[in-house]
């Protein structure tokens, strides 16, 4: 299938996405009732929050190569969603007398020492994924699968703080690259605006009373001059000059 070929199945964070969202659905199934979720509202919500992290994280990643910005974008909203679905771990230990443990003790300190393997695909890259998530899900077992909801609720809240943070690593790595490369979707920006700028020339553009350059065509979009051309500064916002046609 063409899906296993996607980049995003190498990337950590899409992994541990995968586990909060598959450990979520579980919570939500063992612990929310009729008795402290009577319309289901809950469920949903944590369900769809974690839903959107693993999803944000492949489509963000699948634009990499024609928008670097929606890819950054799209990235954050997974972070957004973690950050909701954190909060709702954290009423749930309010809400039963709790507080999360604190990072000092051993609790903390066990659940943060787990660490995941590396992804080591060879071949079938969608069934061999499905199996090191699983696996890396695994790790973490002895707290999840715990009969009291506040052990659980604390290992996902360690989860998905730790997933934020990784998170935020990787957006200022793409923001890096960005600003060295730009993406596909601003390259063409460029070129379109130099092929404007040379058609300008071509046609006897005049030059731009503030800067000197040569100016373009452009189409009022606001104000009593909607729909009306008139020439801009090519290297418009930077300079702001405009002439009557």
């Amino acid at each position: 299938m063409q899906i296993g070929n996607s980049g995003y199945f190498w990337l950590d964070t899409w992994v541990l996405g995968n586990v909060v969202q598959l450990a979520t659905q579980e919570f939500c199934i063992r612990f929310l009732n009729r008795n402290n979720d009577p319309c289901g509202r809950q469920f949903d919500q944590m369900t769809q929050a974690a839903r959107s992290v693993p999803a944000n994280i492949a489509e963000g990643n699948a634009r990499h190569d024609t928008s670097k910005e929606t890819e950054m974008k799209l990235t954050d909203v997974a972070r957004a969603s973690l950050a909701e679905l954190a909060n709702d771990y954290i009423n749930w230990l309010l809400l039963h007398d709790s507080i999360p443990w604190s990072n000092k003790t051993q609790e903390y300190q066990s659940v943060m020492a787990v660490r995941l393997d590396r992804v080591s695909y060879k071949d079938d890259v969608l069934s061999q994924s499905g199996l090191h998530i699983l696996n890396q899900k695994h790790k973490f077992d002895y707290w999840l699968k715990s009969d009291d909801s506040l052990v659980v609720a604390n290992c996902m809240l360690i989860l998905c703080s730790r997933l934020i943070m990784m998170l935020g690593k990787q957006i200022e790595r793409l923001l890096s690259v960005f600003k060295e490369e730009g993406g596909f979707t601003e390259a063409l920006t460029t070129e379109r605006l130099a092929h404007r700028a040379e058609a300008s020339v071509a046609e006897g553009a005049p030059l731009c009373p503030k800067c000197g350059r040569p100016m373009i065509k452009r189409v009022a979009k606001k104000g009593i001059r909607t729909g009306s051309e008139f020439w801009s500064c090519q290297s418009f916002p930077d300079c702001n000059g405009t002439r009557n046609i």
